[in-house]
């Protein structure tokens, strides 16, 4: 049942008297105030007007769902679902649906480690390889000088995603696998000299939490964190069997709204896992702005903790599309963004996995939070809504977000399908004729981190086949010389690649390298970070 709380004015409970003793009681004590109203929905975003933007928003970017929350002075003044929870089904989403909440995990994985800093059991500037002595990065130097705190800041040097193709699509590398991996990719900067956000270690920082407690990461924030929270959140999604009040995630496949498979992996679980709701995620925002408590004030981490978590690490750039709201600095720091928003300071993150995309925005000065949960892949629907009621409360003028974000991803969509024809035109216009063979192509490579992909000739196509996974694999089209384009078999991915055939001093095959094919690919598609060797036939 969806929980809309619109606050009314508290009254002070007094001992008995009538309205003129306490009339009187003003009027003879100068000192005497009256109580504090109760925090309320600003104009612009009472609840009927927070229902016309969300059913706009659903239509205007093809979202089956949302879910939206907002808290104020520890009270939660609106948490409301929208929309189905699946395309063409008519089950309802309510403040109490389940949206996978991809990156915001994060910020539960710091607090839990935050849990074990006050207890004594960790320190954020403990070197990793004291903790984990056998986890190392390419270079021996980082691997040394690396701390628990450089693990959650995005400035170990490692590239935007790097290794991400060992999570995305839907892989069966393990936990273990993908933390021994990391050795093998090398970095794109120096060492804590810039910003690049990655989702393998927090991986690693999640294993730190079994090491230190002997309960896994899923156990640990469930009981201590979520359980606490009392909202029906989860963990990872395979704590939510028997819970039919799950979002479906969805996108957007050759103009077509989409049901897709939910990602069955753990792997990732301390980067990207939790499933939670409007309710659930206005409970963390309290406590959040609570500096740590929980409701009934209790404390999940100490002032100390919660001020290391907002204080800035790894300076972001920003953007230009960030000029309008004014933001002028952006920074890192424990799970968080920490950021100016039109004057106020503000906590955020964002997530996305497969089908989901989750928003929050805490500003700490104002001691509001707000939260918005969605089943599709599309930014846009959660900051057009976001935006709106951060405007309200901070009293700016009003802005349309909507068609705001609606222009914005038209120009998007046309920029890709701009890519998407240039690479057409290419590949037609490379002339189709390979230097060699096309048999010539055929066989195992294999990459260190990656693991192997298959060239294979089926007809008079080339296909490539990734190990480790069952949607990478599409057919090969000739571009020009040893220079093709992949096309994956699932549309969805949206991430078609070259790839880059190399040769050996006799002139055969001996490798091959990959690039993104067009430059909207999600980070997350590392395909540059991938370097395959030819094995020789019958190695494998």
């Amino acid at each position: 049942m969806d929980v809309l709380r619109t606050a009314s004015m508290m009254g002070r409970r007094l001992a008995g008297g009538t309205l003129a003793c306490v009339l009187g009681l003003a009027l003879a004590s100068p000192g005497w105030a009256a109580p504090a109203a109760a925090p309320s929905l600003p104009p612009g975003v009472q609840p009927q007007d927070i229902d016309r933007l969300a059913a706009r928003i659903l239509q205007t970017f093809s979202v089956p769902g949302m879910s939206v929350a907002i808290v104020k002075d520890g009270t939660v003044l609106f948490a409301k679902g929208y929309g189905v929870r699946a395309t063409g089904k008519p089950d309802k989403v309510d403040a109490d649906t389940l949206f996978g909440i991809g990156s915001n995990t994060k910020a539960f994985t710091v607090a839990a480690l935050s849990t074990l800093v006050d207890q004594g059991k960790l320190h954020w500037d403990d070197k990793v390889t004291d903790l984990l002595p056998g986890f190392r990065l390419y270079d021996p130097y980082v691997t040394r000088e690396l701390t628990v705190r450089d693990l959650l800041t995005h400035r170990s040097g490692l590239g935007l995603g790097s290794g991400d193709l060992m999570l995305f699509p839907v892989s069966d590398f393990t936990r273990d696998e993908i933390i021994h991996n990391l050795r093998y990719l090398p970095p794109a900067s120096s060492f804590r000299s810039k910003y690049a956000y990655d989702n393998l270690l927090y991986i690693v920082a999640g294993e730190l939490i079994p090491k230190l407690t002997g309960a896994s990461w899923e156990q640990y924030v469930q009981t201590r964190i979520l359980d606490r929270l009392g909202t029906g959140c989860a963990a990872t999604l395979t704590l939510t069997a028997g819970n039919h009040n799950v979002a479906a995630p969805h996108a957007e496949i050759d103009g077509k709204l989409t049901e897709l498979a939910p990602d069955p992996s753990t792997a990732y679980d301390p980067a990207g896992s939790i499933e939670c709701n409007a309710n659930g995620m206005a409970a963390w925002a309290n406590l959040q702005l609570a500096g740590g408590q929980f409701a009934d004030g209790s404390p999940l981490f100490s002032p100390a903790r919660h001020r290391e978590m907002w204080t800035p690490q790894t300076i972001i750039p920003v953007p230009e599309s960030a000029a309008r709201p004014k933001t002028r600095f952006r920074n890192y720091g424990l799970g968080w963004i920490i950021e100016d928003y039109d004057g106020a300071l503000r906590v955020t993150h964002t997530g996305a996995i497969i089908g989901m995309v989750s928003y929050v925005s805490l500003l700490p000065e104002q001691h509001l939070g707000v939260i918005v949960l969605t089943n599709q892949q599309t930014g846009a629907a959660t900051s057009s809504m976001m935006q709106t009621v951060l405007d309200a409360f901070l009293q700016q003028p009003p802005q349309d977000w909507v068609a705001v974000y609606q222009k914005r991803r038209t120009e998007q969509l046309k920029r890709l399908e701009m890519a998407n024809r240039d690479a057409e035109t290419a590949i037609k216009s490379a002339g189709g004729q390979a230097f060699l063979p096309l048999d010539a192509y055929t066989g195992v490579y294999h990459d260190v981190w990656r693991g192997d992909a298959t060239v294979k000739k089926v007809g008079e196509k080339l296909r490539l086949v990734f190990s480790r996974t069952t949607e990478l694999q599409g057919d090969l089209q000739v571009m020009k010389g040893n220079v093709f384009a992949v096309r994956w078999d699932d549309r969805s991915i949206m991430a078609d690649a070259v790839v880059n055939f190399r040769t050996d001093l006799k002139g055969e095959v001996s490798g091959m390298t990959m690039a993104p094919l067009s430059p909207t690919t999600d980070f997350s598609f590392d395909f540059q970070d991938l370097d395959f060797t030819k094995l020789a036939s019958g190695s494998r």
